[in-house]
């Protein structure tokens, strides 16, 4: 099993950066990727961003490429999703989410493992 911790969510204005993490504990020698969703009200579930554990390779969605890094640090077991030029179409509740296999990053039903969530709202 794989626990995950997620943070760093909060209110802030169109335009700024904001800092998530995700911090993974248990058997994570298990996790072969790592990746952030986000999910509107109303809204399905959400792919952002992927990173492969080992190697990491990272993956993006187009709404978010060239705005949003992803990053990992395999010695404090933790993610990181760095955003910048933040929108009020960002808004949503971030989670990230965690898998020991699969070669696909953007579906959540590749991911067992999912941290409790984190809000982020964009204001205008």
């Amino acid at each position: 099993q794989v626990q995950l911790v997620d943070s760093g969510g909060g209110l802030v204005q169109a335009g700024d950066s904001l800092t998530l993490s995700c911090t993974a504990s248990g058997r994570t020698f298990t996790i072969y990727k790592m990746g952030w969703f986000r999910q509107a009200p109303g809204k399905e579930r959400e792919f952002v961003a992927a990173v492969r554990w080992s190697g990491g390779t990272t993956y993006y969605a187009d709404s978010v490429k060239g705005r949003f890094t992803i990053s990992r640090d395999n010695a404090k077991n933790t993610m990181y999703l760095h955003m910048r030029g933040l929108k009020p179409e960002d808004t949503a509740v971030y989670y990230c989410g965690a898998s020991d296999h699969g070669l696909t990053t953007e579906y959540s039903s590749e991911y067992e493992y999912w941290g409790q969530g984190t809000q982020v709202t964009v204001s205008t």
